[in-house]
Formats: C-alpha cells, sequence, structure tokens
C-alpha cells in the first residue's frame, strides 16, 4: 500500500541568505501552495511511517493525497533527499514532480515536460542519478539567459522590476503543480496550461513572457 499518491518536490538551496534567489523558485511555488492550503513544513523524520533519512522540509496534504518536499541538501545533491521519500512513498517515478528554475526560458514562461535530460541543471541532475530514471515530470520556471556569469545569475535575487512578474508566474505554477496533484494526468495539463501560457506571451497587453 502506498504512503501516498505523489510527491510534489520544489527544487532550491536552504537557508535565509537564498531566499529570493533565481535558483530557489521552486521553494516560492510550493511554499505558495501550502499557503493556501494552510500547510506546514516539517522536518521529514516527522512523516508518519518514514523511518528512513532524508534531509528535507515535507508538508502532508491528504486530499490530494501527496507530500510536498523542500529538499534541505543544497541544490546539486537534491536526490539525496528525495529517493528515500519516493521508496517510502510507494509512488513511481511518474508520480514525482520537480518544480524549478530553468536558464533556457524567458523570465518568468512556465513549461510542463514529462522527463528527460538535465539540461544543465544540478538539481535535476542529481534526481535522475539518485530515483535511477529520467522519465518524470517537471515543472520549468523561467528565469532568462544572464548576460555574463550562469552561477551569479542562477545564485542572485530578481529585481524590483522583476519581482511583479515573477510573482505572476509562481502563482500560475503553484495552480498547475496543484492541479497535477489533484489529477495526476500529466498530457491533459499539458494541454490545458501550455495553450493557457501561450496565450500569455502573445497578448498585447501582457509583457512578461517575450
Amino acid at each position: 500500500m502506498k504512503a501516498c499518491s505523489r510527491l510534489l518536490v520544489g527544487l532550491g538551496n536552504p537557508g535565509p541568505e537564498y531566499e529570493g534567489t533565481r535558483h530557489n523558485i521552486g521553494f516560492e511555488v510550493l511554499d505558495l501552495i501550502a499557503l493556501r492550503e494552510g500547510l506546514i513544513f516539517q522536518s521529514a523524520n516527522q512523516l508518519e511511517g518514514f523511518d528512513g533519512v532524508a534531509r528535507a522540509r515535507c508538508a502532508r496534504i491528504f486530499d490530494p493525497d501527496a507530500v510536498l518536499v523542500k529538499p534541505m541538501t543544497f541544490m546539486n545533491r537534491s536526490g539525496e533527499a528525495v529517493a528515500p521519500l519516493a521508496q517510502w512513498s510507494g509512488a513511481s517515478p511518474e508520480d514525482v514532480l520537480a518544480v524549478y528554475d530553468d536558464l533556457d526560458l524567458p523570465l518568468g514562461a512556465l513549461r510542463l515536460r514529462s522527463g528527460g535530460g538535465a539540461g544543465g541543471h544540478n538539481g535535476v541532475r542529481s534526481l535522475i542519478e539518485q530515483l535511477g530514471t529520467d522519465r518524470f515530470p517537471r515543472l520549468r520556471v523561467g528565469i532568462g539567459r544572464p548576460a555574463t556569469d550562469a552561477v551569479r545569475h542562477v545564485l542572485g535575487e530578481f529585481s524590483s522590476d522583476e519581482r511583479p512578474d515573477v510573482d505572476i508566474s509562481v502563482a500560475e505554477a503553484a495552480d498547475a503543480a496543484f492541479e497535477w496533484l489533484r489529477v495526476g494526468d500529466l498530457e491533459k495539463l499539458m494541454t490545458r496550461f501550455h495553450s493557457r501560457w501561450t496565450q500569455g506571451e502573445s497578448s498585447p497587453d501582457d509583457s512578461r513572457r517575450k
């Protein structure tokens, strides 16, 4: 019997010095869902029935049946926190959705995909290594290409001009992620949300994803 049906994993780095940075947008999406649903993040060892070791903050939700996971291992070791929880949950790789930042998408752009390579993202690479597969769904949140240094870019905070548009994208990502928790049908979600997001990109009144 499964301990839970699905895992929603937001990638980021622990600690106040990383709050608000581009690399932590996965955390922001999960934090918003938790706020909306009245959930509290606790240590993974407080999950009922979990007796493994996972450096993660987790929030249990029963309707829909899932656990929200924020790895506390730092980005490049995210999989070490997620793999024990995936094993405990009994969820298949298709029932583990990772939410994370993407340099290759314009600021605020959102894309769902069913699997694939790491695309240069160290957190995703760690998930692939520790889960033993790349066949888990992802929700990518665009943070835009840096003019120079990529590391400095992802670890930097959004500017005050960027922040309002980022907040809108985080809210839309939270909508999509929660709907995935409810229905689990990624193809249907891709059809519904990609159409919605593409309309946003082409709208003359909405320049935030151009």
